[in-house]
């Protein structure tokens, strides 16, 4: 054996961890959990301080669950622990709206009872999955959180990619995962370009709490200036995810709650009865990002790295779970086969399998945000009688509500609630 080929070996054998995670967020640790629980020696790099994730108080971010989110989930061993924090939504109404119209009239109505398995999914607010992730890290061998610290730089060689720390440690793996997000550093040095748009939308969020019962149901309306999602919570609770423009956003966001309040009630109407705020405001801008791959040597990206969108249809973390449950497969399925999990025809059948589906998606609610958030009233003509018409055609609103539910295509073993 030459010395070329010894020096290749070693390459490939003398890592740190199989794979390296940069991003603590939410995919990134799911990620982490499904790759170590088949045997990965893992390492997640993030930003935020030890435990700061998951902290009592509500942040403003909750999530619609899809189902096949929710099998992941429960896969994974989680669902026991979130079960008591998550509310089933037992349906989806969507109606065009305008301030004093409330939710009315309806013109989608997705009922869980049209489904095979009940409810259509679940809302779950982030301080429970944040925490119960980070649990289940701390509590698992194979599993190296490094808190506090940033990937700066990145080396792909053959057999291992070597990551540069903030802290001047260098660690290599046979993979390096991009979860850090829409502004991407792996992504970057990786030479990953991406390409998207501002919506000139930011979206106000809050917890609001309201006399009436909602009963599982989750309201979208669709109001000129950008749509206003009323998302059931735990209790007599929803999340509101309010979208509007810039200007309007900025002057709303500077109102005391009283004010806010006065802004919100002729929008969110009297359904539920009286309103009050149940936690803090937050603010975020809306764009779309897309990466142009979401494969290279060594590298691949999954979330908000691959696709940043719209809140509109509240598919982002359900994206970023599907991202998850096909690159565990990939990567899980290529070591039993003997291969180098890192190499780039392994991570591109990974780029396959999720780009298109990924990308369609995130067009098509960019698309949605346009045709609704607006005065005109053809078009408002128009949506009506294209939403009517899937009203009244059973099979295309369950196929409809299989799509949103994450239960149609080829679907990742995680999805289906089977085991890696």
């Amino acid at each position: 054996m030459d010395n070329a080929t010894i020096t290749a070996i070693f390459s490939v054998m003398k890592t740190d961890h199989d794979i390296i995670i940069a991003g603590g967020g939410l995919n990134g640790p799911t990620l982490a959990l499904a790759l170590a629980q088949s045997g990965f020696e893992v390492a997640i790099i993030d930003a935020a301080p030890a435990r700061a994730r998951g902290n009592e108080g509500f942040d403003g971010r909750a999530y619609a669950l899809a189902i096949a989110s929710q099998k992941l989930l429960r896969g994974l061993g989680l669902w026991d622990t979130l079960a008591p924090q998550a509310q089933p939504m037992m349906d989806v109404k969507a109606s065009d709206g305008a301030p004093g119209e409330g939710v009315s009239p309806l013109f989608l109505h997705f009922d869980s009872r049209e489904l095979d398995q009940s409810p259509v999914g679940f809302m779950l607010e982030d301080r429970y999955l944040s925490r119960a992730l980070s649990d289940a890290m701390a509590n698992h061998a194979q599993i190296t959180v490094i808190p506090d610290t940033k990937v700066i730089a990145q080396d792909p060689q053959p057999g291992h990619v070597s990551v540069t720390l903030d802290d001047e440690r260098t660690l290599c793996a046979r993979v390096l995962i991009g979860a850090d997000g829409r502004r991407s550093g792996v992504a970057q040095r990786a030479g990953i370009s991406r390409e998207g748009w501002d919506y000139g939308q930011t979206a106000l969020v809050a917890a609001i709490a309201h006399e009436a019962p909602h009963n599982g149901i989750a309201h979208q309306l669709f109001m000129p200036t950008g749509p206003l999602a009323i998302l059931p919570l735990t209790g007599n609770r929803s999340s509101i995810v309010w979208s509007e423009t810039r200007q309007n956003a900025t002057a709303i966001s500077a109102l005391d709650d009283a004010d806010f309040l006065g802004i919100l009630r002729p929008r969110f109407g009297d359904f539920l009865g009286q309103i009050e705020l149940a936690g803090p405001r937050f603010s975020y801008p809306l764009s779309l990002t897309l990466a142009r791959d979401y494969a290279a040597p060594r590298i691949a990206l999954i979330g908000d790295a691959a696709h940043g969108v719209h809140p509109i249809a509240g598919q982002g973390l359900n994206l970023g779970l599907r991202d998850v449950a096909a690159l565990a497969q990939v990567l899980v399925d290529a070591r039993r086969r003997g291969e180098d999990i890192g190499a780039f025809d392994v991570l591109e059948r990974y780029q396959s399998w999720r780009r298109f589906d990924a990308t369609t998606l995130a067009l098509g609610m960019d698309t949605v945000n346009r045709l609704f958030s607006n005065h005109n009233p053809l078009l408002k003509l128009g949506r009506r009688l294209g939403m009517g018409a899937v009203q009244s055609a059973p099979a295309l609103r369950r196929g409809f509500m299989r799509q949103a539910a994450g239960l149609s295509g080829p679907l990742p073993r995680l999805l289906k609630g089977e085991r890696l």
